[in-house]
């Protein structure tokens, strides 16, 4: 068995469940798994650290996501900024199916750590522990840079 054969063995099915929360279609995850684990595949070389190799693989698979989803959906844009309440929970916005252009774009503008510290427990559905072990730091690390996070998605929604 390769090395790249052994890692596929132990990240698929995360990264599938991951691609489910994602897009919330079985089928369409499948298909978006195995394109994640090619490009994994053809730039294995670019992997820096192999102890956050499911970092970097749930980077992929978002990427795949938003390629595939920019290519076959219409972004619905809201009308106005008054839409959106004051009190609005960012991570339930995520949660639809639908998600909005300007949401996508106020999460891709996040800094790292707080994208990847959200993508990882919203859609990965990841627990804070897990996040910390991945990131190599204290589980109230995560739990600070998520609730971070979370603030700068809101001010930028609003």
């Amino acid at each position: 068995m390769t090395d790249f054969e052994k890692i596929y063995k132990e990240h698929s099915g995360f990264i599938q469940k991951y691609l489910i929360k994602l897009c919330k279609d079985p089928m369409l995850a499948e298909e978006l798994t195995q394109e994640t684990f090619f490009r994994a595949y053809m730039n294995l070389s670019a992997l820096k650290n192999p102890d956050k190799i499911s970092v970097w693989l749930c980077q992929i698979a978002k990427n795949v996501y938003y390629a595939w989803y920019n290519e076959h959906k219409k972004f619905s844009q809201t009308d106005s900024d008054d839409e959106l309440a004051d009190d609005f929970n960012v991570e339930n916005l995520f949660e639809q199916k639908d998600l909005t252009e300007k949401a996508f774009v106020c999460l891709h503008e996040l800094d790292e750590p707080y994208k990847e510290v959200f993508m990882l427990s919203v859609f990965g559905q990841l627990s804070f522990k897990d996040i910390s072990k991945l990131f190599g730091k204290s589980e109230s690390w995560a739990r600070v840079t998520f609730y971070r996070a979370k603030q700068k998605l809101n001010e930028r929604m609003r």
